[in-house]
């Protein structure tokens, strides 16, 4: 067999307006950006992405993209660890890891479709499906919002829905309640306060959620404080689990995190932590240390990647991702009865960038 070697590199960059504002308990945002990379060897073309700035798209073609073209396909593992060390200097975390991340799924999804396989199929499955839980529950949201969203994903048979706490301490108790109204006494309710609570504020509010059923509380602390999460998972309430790991850029973060003993449920997110050679590693390391797996966001990548991870629990079906990834590429993934199903009769991730449709998005 002839030696492959990529010969067409591209990337653009894409804001798109969210449908109404929104904010967690930290931030607020009114767009998201999607950076979209291509990769070319003769006629088969694949795609990878990240929701990052689009700085990362101009360090994609300013830094990584010469490391990248002429390369062997089939060689992803020397890929990223030649881009790994080619932002040395730049600083790994943040905008470079994202970068990695899109440029990784990229060639992941080259491979798999050269070798005209599904991708989680390649990388080895261990799960049929994965679970879906439904997440927004913004802050900005008024009481009709909230409770219509998460309602509406139980009705579509999304057995497990998520709101963003914090930002309005004051009404977060009072939040919740209607939510658990809405939602009804069997659906799992999760809460996310996006490290907006001290510690002793988190230790309160987990014992007013816990009347509610809350069984998950995400990131009640900064996820840099490490102490503080394992205070909380250790004293927190029975049946209650903490989560958190969803702004991990590398394999030491979550290292570190599993070894504090700071989390329940490790999250991770692909579009930022190395894509599927980092989201991979960090289900070994999920798996070493007898954790869950948790996916952050991008359904349609994660839907592939955890049907292939032993840990993995769950994928976030975030209404973001979820619905720019509906407007921008076909074979977007949805969840059928509560469960994400990667779409094994096509190759690769099965995904095809809308070009036209993204064209008004565009950032120069």
């Amino acid at each position: 067999m002839d030696r492959l070697s990529i010969d067409g590199i591209e990337v653009g960059a894409y804001t798109i307006p969210t449908d109404t504002h929104e904010a967690d308990g930290t931030l607020a945002w009114d767009s998201t950006t999607l950076v979209v990379v291509h990769l070319t060897v003769g006629h088969v073309r694949a795609l990878g992405y990240t929701y990052a700035d689009a700085a990362a798209a101009h360090l994609i073609a300013g830094k990584l993209a010469g490391l990248i073209d002429g390369c062997d396909p089939m060689r992803v593992a020397a890929a990223h660890r030649n881009m790994v060390a080619a932002v040395r200097n730049l600083g790994r975390p943040g905008l470079a890891a994202a970068a990695i991340s899109a440029v990784d799924t990229a060639l992941w999804d080259l491979k798999a479709r050269l070798l005209d396989l599904p991708l989680s199929v390649l990388l080895g499955e261990v799960h049929d499906s994965v679970a879906a839980y439904g997440s927004g529950g913004f802050t900005t949201y008024d009481d009709r919002q909230l409770t219509g969203q998460l309602a509406g994903w139980v009705e579509q048979g999304i057995r497990d829905v998520k709101m963003k706490v914090g930002a309005f301490p004051e009404d977060d108790e009072r939040r919740v309640r209607i939510a658990r109204d809405a939602v009804g006494p069997e659906a799992g309710l999760y809460v996310d306060a996006n490290g907006a609570y001290t510690v002793k504020q988190a230790l309160a509010f987990a014992e007013a959620f816990a009347g509610q059923g809350v069984t998950w509380f995400e990131e009640p602390v900064s996820s840099d404080d490490l102490a503080g999460l394992r205070l909380i998972r250790d004293r927190g309430p029975a049946g209650m689990e903490v989560a958190a790991g969803e702004y991990g850029y590398d394999p030491v973060y979550f290292r570190r995190m599993l070894e504090a003993g700071a989390v329940d449920v490790l999250q991770a997110d692909a579009t930022r932590c190395g894509g599927v050679t980092g989201f991979m590693t960090a289900d070994a390391l999920a798996e070493a240390h007898g954790r869950p797996l948790s996916a952050h966001t991008a359904p349609s990548l994660h839907a592939h990647l955890c049907c292939a991870a032993r840990r993995a629990r769950n994928v976030e079906y975030f209404h973001d991702h979820a619905r720019i990834e509906g407007m921008l590429f076909d074979g977007a993934i949805a969840p059928v009865q509560g469960r994400l199903e990667p779409d094994r009769s096509a190759p690769g991730l099965g995904l095809t960038f809308k070009r036209r449709d993204a064209e008004r998005y565009a950032v120069s």
